[in-house]
Formats: C-alpha cells, sequence, structure tokens
C-alpha cells in the first residue's frame, strides 16, 4: 500500500482514483499530476514501483496544498470572515447555509434535525 502525503491509498483502485483519497485532490489535479510525472493513467497503484511513487509525492509535496496545510487554510479562512463580521461570517457561525440558498423549506444539512415545536395546550 502506497503512502503519500500521509493517507494509504488504497492498492487496486487505478492511481487516478487512488489519488482522489487524499483531501484536496480530485480528479482533474490527479490527472495533471500524473501526466507531469509520466505515469499511465490506467495503472493501479500495486504495479507502481517506488521511483514511480516518489515521483508522485514529489510532485504533490512541491506543488500542491493537501491535507493539514490545506483543512487549517480552509478553517482560518472561516475564522476570517466571522472574526470580520461579513454576511458569510455571520451565516457560517449561524449554522446557516452561505451561498444564498433558501432555508424556509430546504437546507437540513446545515440546520441540522427539526426541532420539535411544543405543543399546543387548549383551556
Amino acid at each position: 500500500m502506497a503512502r503519500i502525503s500521509g493517507v494509504d491509498i488504497p492498492r487496486d483502485k487505478r492511481i487516478v482514483i487512488a489519488l482522489t483519497y487524499i483531501y484536496g485532490i480530485g480528479k482533474p489535479l490527479s490527472e495533471r499530476i500524473l501526466t507531469k510525472a509520466e505515469i499511465d493513467h490506467n495503472k493501479r497503484t500495486h504495479q507502481l514501483t517506488d521511483d514511480e511513487v516518489n515521483r508522485i509525492r514529489t510532485i504533490i509535496e512541491n506543488e500542491h496544498k493537501v491535507e493539514g496545510p490545506l483543512r487549517t487554510e480552509i478553517t482560518m479562512n472561516i475564522k476570517r470572515l466571522m472574526d470580520i463580521g461579513c454576511y458569510r461570517g455571520l451565516r457560517h457561525r449561524k449554522g446557516l447555509p452561505v451561498r444564498g440558498q433558501n432555508t424556509k423549506n430546504n437546507s437540513r444539512t446545515r440546520k441540522g434535525r427539526k426541532k420539535a415545536s411544543p405543543s399546543r395546550r387548549v383551556k
């Protein structure tokens, strides 16, 4: 099992897909990395030589921000928005959708489960 950027990438998947297990690398970036490293996109992870794994590793480390540093940067960006008190920061703070979605009916992912309203008693 190859280990790149602190992540064990799966052995039996194509390397293009296996690289997407690293946070911050999607399919297009994975394809660009493999093209730059001159590795066949259809190769399986367990078929890679140590030299090929090292080429992938050096390209990722030198040119791309992934895993821990990327997570830190994203968290700091969100914290900055909340600190300056802009609209997006307020939406983050309240746990509501940030990008203009309607909240009347949907947005359960951001808002969480429905809160039960107290039952009304008839006197």
